[in-house]
């Protein structure tokens, strides 16, 4: 099939891309790497009257290190984010989840910013963003905002961005002492969508006590979710103490709406989803008790 007609705009620069969004309003819809949305257009899945092309704004690409944040603009495409030394030593899981997504054509021409605001429970880029709290920069002809990722997921491929607004950039903390991180993610084919997986970042102490704890899950609801009552199970216990199973178990407590489809039923999901959040939660306290670990 063949998208149904639109018309194409090439703004030149963010300033344009604002307008455009207040003159259009709800008939348009902007196009960063057009990985997802490309597809959807094709098979005739959504219709937007315009699209709003992003995708050659140079100022949108790029990534900066302030203070303790690591900003990464919302045009640079997923093979930049994965071969960015600093994004490798400063915010290791995003380096990480980066080979998980689709295929290296994809990787090539999909852009971050244009992943986190198409909202995928399945997506990587989501679910890291918000393992790390990550803060959602969103530009529009008022100005600019910051929303924290734990509250810009509001439903299946819906966001917290107001009509007019444009995601430019994504801030991660960066993580330092004894920290670790893992990913875990089961698919059918390398490329496919997870049919569930986790990333887990953990902070140790000295005494090898659970300092800090995030569990991230995918493909296990309608947004990207954290396993809030796993991550306080552990914080503040020998490391000793903790069984990665348990953990990988009370992340599914309370997840009352695992999506059931051709790939698996609600509790075969539910155990793929169990063992993905204990092998990543061991390889983070694996790494993060290493004496070397991101130190």
């Amino acid at each position: 099939m063949k998208p149904a007609p639109f018309a194409y705009h090439r703004p030149h620069d963010l300033e344009d891309v604002c307008a455009l969004l207040d003159e259009l309003g709800d008939d348009a819809k902007i196009l960063a790497g057009g990985q997802s949305l490309t597809p959807m257009l094709a098979l005739r899945l959504t219709h937007f009257e315009n699209l709003v092309d992003i995708s050659r704004l140079r100022e949108l690409q790029g990534i900066e290190r302030r203070g303790d944040t690591l900003w990464v603009g919302a045009g640079t495409t997923h093979a930049a984010v994965g071969a960015d030394d600093v994004v490798r030593t400063d915010v290791p899981l995003l380096n990480r989840v980066t080979p998980l997504i689709g295929h290296f054509q994809i990787r090539n021409r999909g852009t971050l910013g244009g992943a986190v605001a198409h909202a995928d429970p399945a997506g990587e880029y989501p679910t890291a963003a918000l393992t790390l709290d990550a803060v959602i920069e969103a530009t529009s002809s008022a100005g600019r905002r910051e929303i924290p990722a734990a509250e810009f997921f509001t439903g299946l491929w819906e966001t917290a961005l107001a009509p007019g607004e444009v995601l430019t950039a994504v801030g991660f903390p960066v993580w330092r002492g004894r920290s670790g991180f893992g990913v875990h993610e089961f698919a059918r084919r390398h490329g496919d969508f997870a049919i569930a997986g986790a990333t887990v970042a953990t902070e140790l102490d000295d005494d090898d006590r659970v300092k800090r704890c995030a569990i991230g899950l995918l493909g296990l609801g309608s947004t990207p979710r954290r396993a809030h009552e796993a991550e306080q199970a552990v914080i503040g216990r020998k490391l000793a103490d903790v069984v990665a199973d348990e953990v990988g178990e009370l992340a599914m407590r309370g997840l009352d709406d695992i999506p059931a489809d051709q790939q698996g039923s609600v509790s075969y999901r539910t155990r793929v989803g169990s063992a993905m959040v204990s092998r990543a939660f061991t390889d983070a306290v694996t790494e993060a008790s290493r004496e070397n670990a991101y130190a």
